[in-house]
């Protein structure tokens, strides 16, 4: 197996998304003839330099070529209102980091696959589902079901509150052009996204880890992720092959919910239940999610053929 790369083998790229640059990085794969390629992007408000550069050297020694970019309105990427997810405009954005891997001089535009992670990971999944460039998916415990978490988030008694909210915020973003946000942790008080210690303690660590990644996202940002549901798209992947990395105790995204969306998938298909929550893979899970996705694109990209 090829050694494993480091960031200085690493060049910085840029690439246009209906007239706003997306920035990242790009890992050249070690055979300097053209070869597959993951195109990759991080979850729910993060950044690259939040562990998936681990994944992209992981990715690299198993041969490939790796493109890792910022979303739109987030970390090195242009885009604004800065900090609002929009689910739609990054699937899109994954489909335009697709075009731009594919016209590289490394990248054999016939063997590209997308790895995604939670919000993301959900993203994989409709990318690969409608876009059929995508020759192998990963996504690793993916947001699948946004109206069930979001149930199980807000009480039911709280939901006319929240609708208030978002009507409330959409009023005065018209009326003067100010874009309210709410924090991704914190005080219950201040109504973060994510209220459970582990979210607390992962994103935390990451503060340290990745200096562009902000502790906030616009409230619009949550009145879409609530009606976003990429579980509905899985059984259209097929017949490109699939592996869903699951946590064993993911209560952010839902084991259950993962695993309805798996069992609706078609063949081919591959699942890895790994223990821990949510925010395991990317630290204490890391060598065994790494391993499998690396694994499974080396595997149905046909690295090994060259």
């Amino acid at each position: 197996m090829p050694a494993v790369s480091n960031s200085s083998t690493r060049r910085d790229v840029e690439f246009d998304a209906d007239g706003t640059t997306l920035r990242g990085w790009f890992y050249p794969a070690p055979d300097s003839a053209p070869t597959a390629a993951v195109v990759m992007a991080h979850g729910f408000s993060l950044v690259k330099e939040a562990y998936l550069d681990r994944y992209a050297e992981r990715f690299v020694a198993a041969g490939l070529a790796v493109l890792v970019y910022d979303h739109r309105n987030f970390g090195a990427s242009d885009g604004s209102p800065r900090q609002e997810i929009d689910p739609w405009r990054q699937i899109e954005d994954y489909r335009h980091a697709i075009t731009y891997a594919s016209t590289l001089p490394e990248v054999d535009p016939d063997l590209i696959g997308v790895w995604g992670t939670s919000y993301s990971g959900g993203h994989a999944i409709v990318v690969a589902a409608d876009d059929l460039r995508v020759k192998a998916v990963v996504c690793q415990t993916p947001a699948v079901n946004g109206v069930q978490t979001g149930w199980r988030r807000i009480p039911m008694t709280q939901l006319a509150a929240a609708g208030e909210r978002f009507a409330a915020e959409r009023i005065a973003r018209m009326q003067t052009g100010e874009v309210a946000t709410r924090p991704v942790i914190g005080d219950a008080a201040d109504g973060p996204v994510y209220a459970a210690d582990d979210a607390f303690d992962y994103f935390t660590a990451v503060g340290e880890i990745a200096p562009s990644w902000r502790n906030e996202v616009t409230v619009r940002t949550g009145e879409w992720s609530r009606a976003y549901n990429a579980g509905d798209h899985i059984e259209r992947v097929s017949p490109r092959p699939l592996l869903m990395i699951v946590a064993d105790d993911d209560t952010t995204s839902g084991t259950d919910l993962q695993l309805s969306a798996f069992n609706r998938a078609l063949e081919p298909k591959w699942l890895q239940i790994i223990p821990g929550g949510h925010y395991g893979p990317y630290v204490e899970q890391f060598e065994a999610t790494s391993s499998a996705a690396a694994e499974f694109f080396a595997t149905h990209l046909h690295t090994s053929r060259r």
